[in-house]
């Protein structure tokens, strides 16, 4: 039912991914099934085609985990019962900042040894977020790309789905001034590639969410470029509460354009679908109220294109300072308590 650049263990009608800039997670802003059977059960019944459930890991340190123990302590069982709708789930491991390798080693170990798999999000690419609420990202080309190096090592022979750069191709289709384009889709088009020669790891580059770029034509040509091809395939919905529904249909076009490529969807936080309220004060992807936690992971969805649907965004993890939110990625329990509330399942 139910880290000095930050170092984030493990994923605008915006982007996604103010999300994770915080003290132990930096997760995304904008593009924005459970607790018995972490990824679902039974036989795959989409995705990969021929492919068994897999199931994913749950960190038993996370936020929410520890969250809903220092309630429980506190005498708060209710609502600590409700942390548990997140805490239960598994979530993706947000990469960024110096040194990924050890990240990343110690993430996908702790889940082989638990026969599950990880979920990460390489999150490091310079000019990210064009300077916005998630800005940052490696000084520079050559940075960079030691960078996924150094990402790429730490994976070994392990298995990981692996979801490259929320927002960094939508934004630039969107228009981003402050980033030359070819070389931000040079630089992405080496980290899918060199990802995805560990024998393990399946490769999913961000393709933003269908409230963004309403029109999926537009993403074709950045996403070749952004080396789309050498991938598994694409991540949509990142931070962002497209439906269920929208999402497939926005992503079973969007792989027809792409000759057929897979893809994956974050259904962290889309269980009351996307915000349409009008607030001047806070745009509709950033902590927009009365949203609620949406499908459990799974890697069993009844879609031939769609290979899993994923908590990419963590739960309870600020957008951005917006709406009496703390900094973008930095842990707000009573939204994701909120999240929790509102849940159906």
């Amino acid at each position: 039912m139910w880290l000095p650049r930050a170092l984030v263990v493990v994923l605008l009608v915006g982007g996604c991914c103010a999300g994770a800039l915080g003290a132990g997670a930096e997760v995304a802003r904008r593009t924005g099934p459970g607790a018995g059977a972490p990824a679902g059960s039974g036989e795959h019944a989409g995705g990969r085609e021929g492919a068994a459930f897999e199931p994913l890991w749950v960190d038993p340190r996370s936020r929410a985990a520890r969250q809903a123990a220092e309630w429980r302590l506190a005498g708060r069982e209710a609502d600590a019962e409700l942390m548990d709708r997140i805490a239960s789930r598994p979530q993706a491991e947000w990469v960024t900042g110096a040194s990924p390798r050890p990240v990343v080693q110690a993430v996908t170990t702790a889940a082989a040894r638990g026969g599950r798999t990880a979920v990460l999000v390489a999150y490091d690419i310079p000019g990210r977020d064009c300077g916005q609420y998630s800005g940052g990202g490696a000084l520079d080309e050559l940075d960079y790309r030691a960078w996924v190096d150094e990402f790429a090592a730490g994976l070994g022979d392990r298995g990981a789905y692996v979801i490259v750069e929320p927002d960094a191709v939508a934004q630039m289709v969107a228009g981003c001034a402050q980033v030359d384009a070819e070389e931000r889709y040079a630089l992405l088009a080496y980290a899918v590639e060199r990802i995805k020669r560990q024998p393990h790891a399946r490769v999913y580059l961000d393709a933003g969410n269908s409230g963004w770029i309403p029109q999926p034509a537009r993403l074709v040509d950045a996403l070749r470029a952004a080396g789309v091809g050498q991938a598994d395939g694409f991540s949509l919905n990142v931070a962002n509460f497209q439906t269920d529904q929208d999402s497939s249909a926005y992503g079973d076009a969007l792989s027809r354009a792409l000759g057929g490529k897979h893809y994956v969807v974050d259904t962290s936080r889309n269980g009351n679908g996307p915000y349409t309220g009008t607030d001047p004060d806070a745009e509709s992807w950033c902590n927009p109220p009365g949203r609620a936690l949406g499908a459990p992971p799974t890697t069993v969805t009844g879609r031939p294109r769609l290979d899993a649907q994923l908590w990419i965004k963590r739960p309870g993890e600020s957008d951005g300072t917006c709406r009496g939110g703390p900094p973008a990625g930095q842990w707000w329990p009573s939204y994701a308590l909120e999240l929790a509330r509102n849940a159906r399942s």
